[in-house]
């Protein structure tokens, strides 16, 4: 029997969808479930595990493809994932969103949510992001930025936030899985934050393998601080168009950071923001020291959860700037442990009290 070469092509049609559809992962579903898939072929069994609830248990099909689906919907937000193959770690190998980090081995499952997000991408002006190598001079080597600009930026002076990452991390996080470009562009088009620009460096100014975390942190803040008064700030003046306002915030490591910044160089930042920072082994300051940073200071804006497992050392670090007289805004956030959607909320807090 001869078909139709119309039917033909039809039948080619649905084969294909059919195919692209099974080799898809992750695959969001019209009912807000979603269908993950993995290729194990000697495996015994295989789950996904993500920040959007418990693991789900994949099953083998016909074609030797792991396949399982979420039992219920999933909500819309960006969520970090890993397949457990026979209790061992695995990215997505189908899906090309991976989180930037130093060792990389987390997929990312973004979805949109209704009505958007400020993390989602909207229908609205944009940004432009920007990425730059540039030589340090105080490290001696090459390293990488990643610089937001708003909408429409000309040549009117902008003020500036230097927003670092955590240990984990590096400098393409902050846009790529926190969408720190979106939330701007989201902020500025609602009228709720002023016009910046947003510098993202790498937050480990020293190779941090191989060493302890506890041994590590202080000198790796010191070589950041350096680099960044040193090199970075005179890199970003020297190409863009800035006016003399700066911020800094940072996450986790990058908290420490921006806590070590706050008491060290107040005379370069008026804003500093710390989200579940790791707070520094610093001698605090003496009266008429704090009184100085109190006067450079516009803000200094501290956050972290209450189930983080940071939160006992925010909780010691704030009543030792008490007592030591530094002006400060502690939030606790009721809830909240170590992870990308509180900081992503932290930084939508934060930036709207940026340069008023």
């Amino acid at each position: 029997m001869i078909r139709p070469l119309a039917s033909l092509v039809v039948l080619a049609c649905l084969g294909a969808a059919f195919h692209a559809s099974a080799q898809t992962s992750p695959e969001i579903h019209d009912d807000g479930r979603v269908t993950f898939r993995c290729r194990a072929d000697q495996a015994s069994q295989v789950s996904v595990q993500g920040q959007f609830g418990s693991k789900i248990e994949l099953q083998k099909d016909d074609g030797g493809v792991w396949v399982g689906t979420s039992k219920d919907r999933i909500p819309g937000g960006v969520y970090e994932y890993r397949f457990l193959i026979d209790g061992r770690d695995a990215i997505d190998a189908r899906n090309p969103s991976i989180k930037p980090q130093r060792w990389p081995n987390t997929s990312i499952l973004h979805i949109p949510s209704r009505p958007p997000a400020l993390w989602d991408l909207q229908n609205i002006p944009h940004g432009t992001l920007h990425r730059h190598s540039y030589h340090s001079k105080s490290l001696g080597r090459w390293r990488e930025l990643v610089i937001y600009t708003p909408p429409a930026a000309g040549k009117d002076p902008l003020p500036v936030l230097y927003l670092a990452h955590g240990y984990s991390d590096n400098q393409r996080t902050w846009t790529e899985h926190g969408k720190a470009h979106h939330i701007l562009d989201g902020l500025l088009h609602a009228e709720k934050a002023s016009p910046m620009i947003i510098v993202m460096p790498d937050a480990h100014a020293i190779d941090p393998e191989g060493k302890n975390k506890d041994t590590y942190f202080p000198p790796n803040t010191q070589a950041f601080c350096d680099d960044l008064i040193d090199d970075i700030i005179p890199f970003v003046e020297e190409h863009y168009p800035t006016s003399k306002e700066r911020a800094f915030a940072g996450l986790s490591m990058g908290g420490c950071h921006a806590l070590t910044i706050a008491l060290r160089h107040s005379d370069k930042f008026s804003h500093v923001g710390a989200f579940s920072a790791l707070p520094p082994k610093l001698e605090l300051p003496g009266p008429d020291e704090a009184k100085r940073i109190n006067q450079q200071l516009s803000l200094l804006w501290i956050a972290c959860g209450d189930r983080d497992f940071l939160f006992e050392r925010n909780q010691a670090f704030d009543k030792r700037l008490t007592e030591h007289g530094i002006d400060k805004t502690y939030v606790i956030t009721k809830g909240d442990a170590h992870s990308w959607p509180v900081w992503r909320n932290y930084l939508i807090e934060f930036l709207p009290m940026l340069f008023k």
